[in-house]
C-alpha cells in the first residue's frame, strides 16, 4: 500500500516550502520518525521525519523545488519492508531457492566430515540430496590452504555483479574453513559500491572546484563578480519589499534616560549569571515595557486584513535576532502572561536556539509586535521596516552616556546620564501619528520610572 508524503505546514502563515535535500533515495527503507528530508521556508530550515515505516517508492519533488503545503512530494510503500528485488532476481527466484538449500546441506556435511575427505564427501552428499542438480567438480573451488569453496549461489551473484574469480577469491569468508557465504559477498559488494560513490563524489567536487577556479580567475579580471543569493537572503528581500509595498510607514522617535536600569544591571549581573546561568541584558526590560504599553494601547496589538481590523487577544512579541547570513524573528508567545524573570529566560532561550539553528518553525510565527535592537552594533538610531502582518515595530539604539539637563524643583543642573534613542515605525493605514506619540510617551515613562526592586 502506498502512502503519500505531503509538504507540511511549518508554522502559521507558511504557504510553501523548498526541498533542500532528500536524506533517502528511491528504494531505501525508512522507519517511522527517521529523518526523510530537509525542507526550508522563508523563516527556517527543518528536518522532516517520515510518518511511516516502509520503502521510499517515489520522489516527486527534487532539490530546490518549491511546493505548496499539503502537496504530495513523495510516496512510501508501507506494505513491505523487504529488501529490494531486481527483475532478474525475481525471474531466478526458484533456482536460487534450490541453490540456497544445497548451500545449507553442504554446510551440514562439512561440519560432520573430516577435512582430508571434504571434497569427495561434499560431492557425494550433493548427488544424494539433489539428484536434479548437477554440480561440476570445477564449480566447487577448493583453496589449497584454507579449503574454501564457492557455492553455485555465490558464483551466480558474482557473475551478475561482474566479479572475476581472482576478485572473488580475495574476499574474506566467515563460513566453515573460511568459506565465502552469501552474506560475505553482499557485504563486500556494499563496501565496494560505497567506495565507488565516494570516488565519484570526490571527482565531482574536484570538477566543481576546477569550474569555481575558472570563475574566480574570470571574475578577478573584471571589476565585479556575481554570486547567487542564498534562500535566507531571498526570503528577507521578498518580505522587506512586500512590507514596503503593503504598509504606509511612518516613524516617530524619542529619547529615554536608562540610567537607573543600567545601574541595576551592573549591580545584579553577577548574581543573576550565577543563579540563572546566562547574562542579564537590556532586552527583557524593553519587552516588559512594550507589553505594559500595549496593554494600555491595545490598537498596537492589531493588524489589517483587507478592510478588516484583526484584534489579537494575546500579546506575542517578536524579537529580531541577527545571524551570520541574515536575521530571523523568534516569537515570545503570550508574553503578557510572563513576569520579568520569565521574559528573561524566554529571550535567552530563543536567542540561543536561533544562533544554533535549533529554532522550531512554530516559534517564528504569530507575532503581534516586534522589537529590533540595532544598538548592539553601536547604532544610535534606525528606521526598521515593519514585520508583516504587524502594524508597528520598535527600533532600539545603543545606550550612550551624554550630558543632559536635569530639572529638580525648578533648579537646573547638568549631569552625565545613560541615554537611549527609540524609533517607532507604524502602519499609517491603521495607526495615526498621535497613536505613535502616545505609545512612545507611555513606553519611555515605564522605563524611566521602573520599580526595579520588584523585578525578582
Amino acid at each position: 500500500m502506498l502512502k503519500d508524503i505531503i509538504m507540511p505546514q511549518l508554522g502559521e502563515g507558511i504557504t510553501e516550502g523548498t526541498i533542500i535535500q532528500w536524506k533517502k533515495n528511491v528504494g531505501d527503507k525508512i522507519k517511522k520518525d527517521e529523518v526523510l528530508l530537509e525542507i526550508g521556508t522563508d523563516k527556517v530550515d527543518s528536518e522532516i521525519p517520515s510518518p511511516y515505516t516502509g520503502v521510499l517508492k517515489d520522489i516527486l519533488a527534487k532539490a530546490n523545488d518549491v511546493f505548496p503545503i499539503n502537496e504530495v512530494i513523495a510516496k512510501v510503500d508501507v506494505s513491505s519492508t523487504d529488501e529490494k528485488i531486481t527483475k532478474d532476481q525475481i525471474e531466478n527466484n526458484s533456482e536460487q531457492k534450490v541453490e540456497e538449500n544445497i548451500e545449507q546441506k553442504v554446510e551440514e556435511n562439512i561440519e560432520q566430515k573430516v577435512e582430508e575427505n571434504i571434497e569427495q564427501k561434499v560431492e557425494e552428499n550433493i548427488e544424494k540430496k539433489a539428484e536434479n542438480i548437477s554440480i561440476q567438480k570445477n564449480e566447487i573451488n577448493l583453496n589449497e590452504n584454507k579449503k574454501t569453496f564457492f557455492t553455485p549461489l555465490v558464483r551466480s551473484i558474482a557473475r551478475q555483479e561482474g566479479l572475476s574469480d581472482q576478485e572473488l577469491s580475495s574476499i574474506s569468508g566467515s563460513g566453515q574453513f573460511g568459506r565465502v557465504t552469501k552474506n560475505d559477498l553482499m557485504n563486500y559488494l556494499d563496501q565496494k559500491n560505497n567506495q565507488n560513490n565516494v570516488k565519484k563524489s570526490n571527482q565531482e567536487i574536484i570538477e566543481k572546484e576546477k569550474i569555481d577556479d575558472v570563475n574566480i580567475i574570470n571574475n578577478q579580471q573584471l571589476d565585479e563578480y556575481v554570486e547567487d543569493m542564498d534562500r535566507m537572503r531571498q526570503a528577507i528581500a521578498k518580505h522587506m519589499r512586500e512590507s514596503i509595498d503593503t504598509s504606509a510607514h511612518v516613524y516617530l522617535a524619542s529619547e529615554c534616560d536608562m540610567t537607573n536600569i543600567v545601574k541595576f544591571v551592573a549591580n545584579n549581573k553577577l548574581d543573576f549569571l550565577k543563579r540563572e546561568g546566562f547574562k542579564l541584558t537590556f532586552t527583557p526590560f524593553l519587552i516588559l515595557a512594550a507589553v505594559k504599553t500595549i496593554k494600555s494601547l491595545p490598537q498596537f496589538n492589531s493588524h489589517l486584513d483587507g478592510t478588516k481590523i484583526i484584534h489579537k487577544k494575546n500579546i506575542n512579541i517578536g524579537m529580531a535576532v541577527a545571524l551570520e547570513k541574515g536575521l530571523i524573528v523568534p516569537v515570545i508567545s503570550k508574553c503578557d502572561e510572563l513576569n520579568f524573570l520569565g521574559i528573561c529566560r524566554k529571550v535567552n532561550e530563543l536567542a540561543q536556539k536561533s544562533r544554533k539553528n535549533q529554532i522550531n518553525p512554530s516559534e517564528l510565527s504569530g507575532s503581534t509586535f516586534t522589537v529590533t535592537n540595532f544598538g548592539i552594533f553601536g547604532c544610535v538610531f534606525g528606521l526598521p521596516i515593519i514585520n508583516q502582518p504587524n502594524s508597528s515595530i520598535l527600533g532600539v539604539g545603543a545606550i550612550k552616556k551624554r550630558p543632559v539637563v536635569i530639572e529638580d524643583d525648578n533648579l537646573e543642573s547638568i549631569a552625565i546620564r545613560s541615554i537611549c534613542n527609540f524609533s517607532l515605525g507604524i502602519d499609517h493605514r491603521l495607526l495615526d501619528g498621535a497613536d505613535g506619540g502616545k505609545f512612545l510617551k507611555h513606553f519611555v515613562s515605564i522605563l524611566e520610572n521602573l520599580d526595579t526592586a520588584s523585578l525578582f
